[in-house]
């Protein structure tokens, strides 16, 4: 036979498409072609083909090889293809049969000694070979990421040799098992931790209760930072199907993955050097960026005015929509990016002002230039917007009562997130049109309220509505069916940069 079909997947997106690698012998001049739109890494499996099968024992046939891998108008990029174009040359010359090929896909870079190395994404190839109903041979070292897809068949194999004799029949390799853990585990950060903050602590809460973007102002070391770590600890804990997203984004971008934590809330902190390609990802092959790697989780953007204006202004549509385009010449990649994003700033540039035990020397044009490295679009979208004052030097003594630990704040979050996806089926941050319509309704009090706060503080039609969706959440945490008065002030009070800019 000198025609032989294996099965591999590409990379495109948070998805694994089937690649069709046929193999085939001809006669003619010793030639070894690969065709299909492969880029570099691709057409470099030339030379770890060869070395791999003559270092295994195996004959390199002296013969025209041509692999196609199809279809040939999708892009093939990196290393993952080299075990199945290996295996592909094998069958296609009898050294191995090819009766089980059908029903196995192969993935996997291949050394020049034939020893199997990881790749990239080998969670999404794991996922989507379960659906297409074939095993996957995959790299050892990339069993525990795609051993989260818990159904899937995976025989993890060390080397080419091994591999050979599993599809010869001869020694098979094992089925692996799912061995990860159905719960999250507890987080060393612990909101108890914090000292005093007690309004910080409290929209905190209601962030993590309807999934709510936050702003928290105030001057160096009041604890923003160390509550902004903590809010992943009191969310509620990620569905199956929401983890295996947030993992397969982090697996097509080789991060490091534990799989004892892989139900925890992603958390990403970029530098606010961080470029714009860098935050909602990009380049040539289009990969994902920071607030893809945030999605079900948090994105912490520490000296926010510090960021470069252009920067920042990218995060505009992906914080409406939850997802992000990368349009390219040659490719387009869509990746989710629901993430929810906190913020933290000093007041002014020396980040003093306010503070009682340091004095500002800031001019007032000083700040308002500080400050307007900041749009107004942005800090619409922002939900929250608090202080985080200086505390005395009593607050931070050790005999001073710890706070609510982030179990008990959970809790709550977790009740009144089940009564929003019980109501709504979403966060109250995602209510939209008629559905906030419905759900965030106010009686003529609380509308008069609303219309006063507006025309004092001059909110937009979006900030209007983001009040409300904020009212609802401290509704649900306090267990009401309606959005009272006292509701929706509190709410109010969190539009703190349209107080002090208003």
């Amino acid at each position: 036979m000198s025609l032989a079909t294996t099965y591999c997947r590409a990379s495109a997106g948070i998805d694994a498409p089937p690649v069709s690698i046929e193999a085939h012998l001809a006669n003619g001049l010793p030639a070894f072609h690969i065709v299909g739109l492969p880029e570099k890494a691709v057409q470099e499996s030339r030379d770890r083909v060869r070395g791999a099968l003559l270092n295994s024992g195996f004959e390199f046939p002296a013969r025209r090889i041509t692999v196609n891998l199809a279809p040939a108008d999708l892009p093939k990029e990196g290393s993952r293809f080299d075990l199945a174009i290996a295996i592909g040359i094998l069958a296609a010359s009898a050294q191995i049969p090819s009766d089980r090929l059908a029903h196995t896909e192969l993935l996997g870079e291949l050394a020049l000694s034939g020893a199997l190395r990881p790749v990239p994404g080998a969670l999404p190839v794991a996922l989507a070979a379960h659906r297409a109903e074939r095993a996957l041979i995959l790299p050892e070292a990339n069993l525990a990421e795609a051993a989260l897809a818990r159904e899937a068949s995976l025989h993890p194999a060390p080397h080419l040799l091994a591999v050979c004799a599993h599809l010869s029949g001869q020694d098979p390799l094992p089925l692996a098992e799912a061995d990860i853990a159905a719960t999250r585990p507890p987080s060393p950060l612990d909101l108890a931790d914090v000292r005093g903050q007690d309004q910080a602590k409290r929209a905190l809460e209601i962030a993590a209760a309807g999934g709510h973007h936050l702003l928290m102002a105030g001057p160096p070391g009041t604890g923003k930072s160390m509550l902004a770590s903590r809010l992943p600890g009191i969310l509620p804990e990620l569905s199956e199907d929401e983890a295996l997203e947030a993992a397969a984004l982090r697996s097509i971008s080789a991060q490091p993955m534990d799989p004892a934590r892989w139900r925890e809330r992603p958390y990403r902190a970029p530098h606010h050097t961080a470029s714009g390609v860098a935050l909602v990802g990009g380049g040539g092959n289009p990969r994902p960026g920071e607030i893809s790697l945030a999605h079900h989780g948090v994105l912490f953007l520490d000296e926010l005015p510090e960021f470069d204006r252009k920067v920042l202004e990218v995060l505009r549509e992906p914080l409406e929509s939850g997802r992000i385009t990368i349009s390219r010449a040659a490719r387009q990649a869509d990746y989710p990016a629901r993430f929810q994003l906190v913020t933290a700033m000093n007041p002014c540039p020396c980040g003093h002002l306010g503070d009682p035990r340091h004095a500002c020397h800031c001019s007032g044009e000083q700040i308002a230039r500080y400050r307007g490295r900041i749009s107004g679009p942005l800090l619409d979208r922002i939900d929250l917007q608090i202080e985080v004052p200086s505390l005395p030097a009593g607050a931070l003594d050790g005999s001073v009562p710890r706070g609510e630990d982030s179990a008990t704040v959970r809790e709550r979050v977790s009740v009144a997130r089940d009564r929003q996806q019980q109501r709504q089926g979403c966060a109250n941050a995602q209510l939209q049109g008629a559905a906030l319509d419905q759900h965030a309704r106010l009686d003529d009090a609380g509308r008069t309220l609303l219309l006063q706060a507006m025309e004092r503080l001059g909110l937009s039609a979006r900030g209007y509505h983001r009040v409300l969706r904020v009212a609802r959440t401290i509704a649900d945490l306090a267990g009401a069916e309606n959005i009272g008065v006292a509701h929706l002030t509190e709410a109010i009070g969190y539009r703190r940069l349209d107080r002090s800019t208003g």
